[in-house]
Formats: C-alpha cells, sequence, structure tokens
C-alpha cells in the first residue's frame, strides 16, 4: 500500500499564518478546526465568504434512504433534506437558500456541540453528544406534505471514522470527517407514512466537512452503510477530485467500526451515462468492486457565483475486499452510492 501518513494531535489545523500543521488521515478527530487562522486573502472581510462548512447526516434502510443537511458557503446557508423510495423510485428533495447563513450555526468541532437552523415553523438540529448523535427534524410543508424526524445514532467511543487532511493550492485545504455504519434507533414521518428505525434495520452516517476549496471544484465519492450476510456492519468510504492527496486518500473499508486503510484506487464509471455500472480498483489487491447503479439523484444550481451539478447514483457494490488482518470479506448487493460532482461556488 502506498503510504497513508497519520495525523497526530491533539493539536491545531492551522498555525497562525494560515498554513496547515500536517496533512494525512486518522481514525478519529486529533485536530482543532481554528479556521479563525486562516489567511489566504490580504483582505481578511473577504476570508469568511469562501469558507465551506457543513454537517451531512443520512441513514441507510433496505428500502429508503433519508438525508439532511445544514451548510454555510460563506455568503449563502443552505439547508437541504432528500428522501429515496428503493422500490418505488419515488424521490423528493427540498432546499432552503438564506442570505450569509442567517439563522445557520455550526459547531467548531465535529466531536461535540449543536448545529442549527431554525426559522419559522422549519426546525433542524443536530447534536453530538458523549456515545451518540441525535437528529431532530420539523419540516412543515416538505415536497407538498411533511418531514418530521427524531432518531438517534449510536458512536460509542472506540467506532473508528474516516478524518482526513487535504492541502488544496494556495493555502486551501479540506478538513473532513466520515463516519459510517451508526446503528440508528428512532423515528421518520414521512408523506403521512410512519418508519420506525432500529440498529438491525438501519444505519446512519455523517460528512463534516470544513474548508476553504478553489472556486472552481470537482470531486467523486462513493459510500455505503449496510450489513455483511454475518450480519457484521460494512461501510465503504472512496473518492478523490481535489487537492494534494500523496499524504493520505479517504479511501477504506470500514468493519464493525474498526477502519481499514486503502491507498489508492482506480474509478472507472462513464460520464456521458452514469447508470451504466461503475468499477472501483485498488491497484495493490485489496478491494474490487462493481457498482450497479438503480437510481439518479441529479442537483443543479446556477445562481450568480454559485454553479453546482452532482450526479449521485444509488445501486449495489458487489466484490470483495481484503481487511488489515488479511481476511477476504465478500460485499453482495450492499446499497450505496458513488456520486460526481462540479461545483463553482
Amino acid at each position: 500500500m502506498d503510504e497513508q501518513r497519520l495525523l497526530t494531535g491533539p493539536a491545531k489545523l492551522l498555525d497562525h499564518g494560515g498554513n496547515l500543521t500536517q496533512a494525512g488521515w486518522a481514525p478519529y478527530p486529533v485536530l482543532d478546526c481554528n479556521l479563525e487562522d486562516c489567511h489566504f486573502y490580504r483582505l481578511t472581510a473577504f476570508q469568511k465568504m469562501r469558507i465551506k462548512i457543513w454537517d451531512y447526516y443520512a441513514v441507510t434502510t433496505a428500502d429508503h434512504f433519508f438525508s439532511f443537511t445544514i451548510s454555510n458557503i460563506g455568503y449563502l446557508g443552505m439547508i437541504f433534506a432528500y428522501v429515496i423510495d428503493f422500490k418505488t423510485g419515488e424521490y423528493q428533495e427540498q432546499t432552503v437558500s438564506t442570505p450569509f447563513a442567517s439563522g445557520v450555526s455550526l459547531p467548531r468541532r465535529s466531536t461535540e456541540g449543536k448545529t442549527v437552523y431554525e426559522k419559522g415553523n422549519l426546525h433542524m438540529v443536530f447534536e453530538a453528544l458523549p456515545g451518540k448523535r441525535t437528529v431532530s427534524v420539523r419540516w412543515p410543508g416538505f415536497a407538498g406534505s411533511e418531514l418530521n424526524a427524531e432518531f438517534s445514532l449510536e458512536q460509542p467511543k472506540e467506532h473508528e471514522s474516516m478524518t482526513i487532511v487535504i492541502p488544496i493550492r494556495g493555502k486551501r485545504f479540506y478538513y473532513n470527517h466520515k463516519l459510517n455504519c451508526l446503528p440508528a434507533t428512532g423515528w421518520i414521518d414521512y408523506e403521512g407514512k410512519h418508519f420506525e428505525l432500529t440498529p438491525v434495520t438501519a444505519l446512519g452516517n455523517l460528512d463534516w466537512g470544513r474548508g476553504v476549496w478553489e472556486y472552481a471544484s470537482h470531486w467523486v465519492w462513493a459510500s455505503a452503510s449496510g450489513f455483511l450476510a454475518d450480519k457484521r456492519r460494512i461501510g465503504l468510504n472512496l473518492g478523490y477530485g481535489f487537492g494534494d492527496t500523496s499524504a493520505a486518500s479517504e479511501n477504506c473499508i470500514i468493519l464493525d467500526g474498526k477502519v481499514h486503510k486503502l491507498g489508492k484506487m482506480a474509478f472507472t464509471f462513464d460520464p456521458n451515462d452514469y447508470k451504466k455500472p461503475w468499477t472501483m480498483v485498488s491497484p495493490d489487491n485489496r478491494l474490487e468492486l462493481t457498482f450497479t447503479p438503480f437510481f439518479e439523484r441529479v442537483a443543479k444550481t446556477n445562481a450568480v457565483v454559485l454553479k453546482s451539478e452532482v450526479h449521485q447514483m444509488f445501486g449495489r457494490y458487489n466484490g470483495w475486499g481484503i481487511t488489515d488482518s488479511g481476511e477476504k470479506i465478500e460485499i453482495r448487493d450492499l446499497i450505496g452510492w458513488a456520486e460526481e460532482h462540479y461545483a463553482k461556488w
């Protein structure tokens, strides 16, 4: 496997000059996200406009995918949710935008604090607590109906994650904490239907991102949280597309809360037809997957300074992976997603 440098801490993400103190990955967050020390523009008043921060929670069941996001991209807050019914193909998504992220609050650390958007009757709150994370949503009028949720995601102290720091040209960077396979307990009400979430049927994930990106950006991200035939929890996090990943990639297998780190991955897909099968293969023969899409989510934004297009494919992963101990894991019909995203933001 190519070198995968470990982050060490506790330490600060940035020094006083706005330079990254280190790059690499870790199975737990070890760096303080001191974004107040960013220094990439001479006119410091513009720096906050270029910092992008978000918390993206999702829950995967055998039949549905539920996603909730609160974000602040500097000059705009974006709050959105979407629901996909895997059996029927029904899909609903709604976004609320708020100038200069009015009403949005995101915490400094991924390990504690509240993420909040509340305006009128719309309420979305995420909280990181010892041993768990909670999601609370009240969204009247969502897609002409309503979307309400109250659930927790179990996160024992020993549950590992993909935490990575990626340098981007010109004092830019991405600090990311991704969690997979968190057992869910609670409920979601959607379009008059009540969905009970239990740890043996529903798994959650978190994409916690903080960074300063180039205006024109591109990335590919693949992820999954599910169960093996023997009921062990299996997760995937794979990706590429931006910054300098020579210190570490974000590629890994997550098995029962343990990260098995991978190096480089070779992705093959057709950008002219995302519905065709994708392949993900590691050159060191640790992972070989075929991803067969069954649903395409397309989200496009075309505003004055903000342009975005994402093709998020949901499908089934089949193949195998090899753990750090040499165990070969057979992956069969694991539901997850793979996406390509272009952004000018």
